[in-house]
Order: structure tokens, then sequence, then C-alpha cells
């Protein structure tokens, strides 16, 4: 029988993360066209869709994954390797303390992940571009060193604000919301610390996370994705988004929701199950 009190390895939480976004990468790149669309070019999810495939096929529908790999890679590893390290400093057993924990964690990794991110969301808008507009990076290594020499360190960058606020709520409404809701359920049900209990608690925590960050969401892929001097700030790309309604903010919810929820539920399903196989006893616990 394996051991429920084995904590993770630091690497558990971008690893099993970058295997949880290969199954989810479509779902994403749909959720970024949706968001960058103007009103005048405005498209259905089947007309994205359709446009995606008659011009890549099946394989078009996983434009940026090395992006999206490298993003887990550095950005969720550090949010999960932060949080968990935390709680032996934190009182991890109150709601406070993990939203405390998860809001320093999302603070860090979001910074962490902004170029990959930036690289991402390129990669994945710009099938949609007229030819002459794309920007055809090669894969996510390309697609940093043209920023940074084309554009500046500083692009890689671009709109930080967003993503690390992002960063800070999807920490708090997965990681912080994980753990709280587990916790809730395993006192209030006696479930065993299995793959029930873990996916459960991973779906709730998957409604949650996109409801918090979805509006910082639509902000972040919208500024990222603008080009030099579209917008001359962070605060101008939220006036433009806000022109559009009040539910522009929600653009792609329900790609989002429907990538986001399995996103989470593979990610923590195989994360409990690392933890529970590879994972490590406190030296007062062997």
């Amino acid at each position: 029988m394996r051991d429920s009190r084995r904590l993770p390895r630091w690497w558990s939480g971008g690893v099993c993360s970058a295997i949880a976004v290969t199954t989810t990468h479509p779902l994403d790149l749909i959720k970024v066209q949706l968001q960058t669309q103007l009103v005048k070019e405005k498209k259905s999810v089947g007309e994205i869709i359709k446009n995606i495939y008659s011009q890549n096929g099946l394989l078009g529908f996983y434009n940026g994954i090395s992006a999206s790999w490298f993003r887990q890679l550095t950005y969720t590893t550090t949010r999960f390797a932060l949080y968990e390290s935390g709680k032996a400093y934190v009182d991890a057993e109150s709601l406070s303390g993990k939203m405390g924990l998860a809001a320093l964690a999302g603070v860090i990794g979001g910074i962490v992940g902004v170029p990959g991110d930036v690289v991402t969301v390129r990669l994945q808008n710009d099938s949609k571009l007229p030819p002459e507009s794309r920007r055809n990076y090669k894969h996510v290594f390309d697609g940093l060193f043209r920023i940074y020499k084309e554009e500046g360190v500083s692009s890689l960058f671009r709109g930080a604000v967003p993503a690390v606020s992002r960063s800070v709520l999807l920490t708090i409404g997965t990681n912080a919301a994980y753990d709280q809701v587990k916790q809730m359920l395993k006192t209030a049900t006696g479930a065993a610390d299995g793959v029930p209990l873990h996916f459960g608690t991973s779906t709730i925590a998957g409604c949650i996370a996109t409801v918090m960050t979805q509006p910082l969401d639509v902000l972040k892929t919208t500024f990222m994705n603008a080009k030099p001097g579209e917008f001359s700030g962070i605060g101008a790309a939220f006036i433009s988004i806000a022109r559009q309604g009040p539910l522009a903010f929600y653009r792609g919810f329900i790609p989002a929701l429907i990538r986001v929820s399995p996103n989470t539920i593979i990610t923590f399903i195989l994360y409990e199950q690392a933890r529970l196989r590879f994972g490590y006893l406190r030296p007062d616990d062997e």
C-alpha cells in the first residue's frame, strides 16, 4: 500500500502539467484565437476550428505546442515547487495560509513564465493571421531569440502584469483550492486518498480557477499578441476590451472551461500518483 504521507518531488508539477497540456492544447489554441478577435472579424468556434483544419490539418491544432511545454516546465514547475516547499513555513492547514502561500508562488512562477507565455500566445494566434502578417516562429527557442533580437528583452515580458496577476489567481484557484476542497471532502465523506477523491477535488478546483482567471486571461492574451505600438500600455488594452462590453472579458469562456477543467484534473491526478509512487517521506516519518 502506498504511503499517503509521501510528499511530491520538486519536478512533479511541471512534468505532470506538460503531459496534461499535450492533451488539452487544441482547446487552448481555439481559446486564444477567440480571445484575440476583433468585433469586426468575429468568428464562431466552429469557423475557427474549420479554419485551423483547412490550413494545417490535424497538426494545426498543435501549433505552439513546444512553447506550451516550455511554459509548463518553467512556470508550473516553479509554482508547484514553491507552494509545496512553503508548506513547511506556514500554517498549511488554514485557508489563509494556503492562499498566502499560493499568492507568493504565483507571483514568482508568473514572472518566470512570462517569456514562454508570450511565445505561446503568438504561435497559437499565427495561423489566423494573413500570410504577410505572420511571425512564423519555428519553435519556442526561435520565438524567444527573435523577440529578443527584433523587439528587445522588454518584449519578452510583455503583459507581465496581467500574466503575473493571473498566475496568482490561478495558483489560489488550483493549488490552494485543491488542498482546501480535498481537506473538506476527506472530512465530510471519509474518502481515502485515491483517484476518486483526486478526480472530484480537481474538478471543483478547475471550475473555481476558470471563473477567477478568465478576465485577466483575455487581457493578457490581447496585450501579448498586440503588435508593437498597438496599445500604449496595459490600460489601453483594458479599455479596448471594455468598449466591447463586459462580456468581452469572458470571451472564450467555454473553451477555457473545457480546457482548464480537464487540464486541472489530469495534472492533479498525475501529480498525486507521482507523489504516491515517487514522493519522499520527511525524515521523522521514515
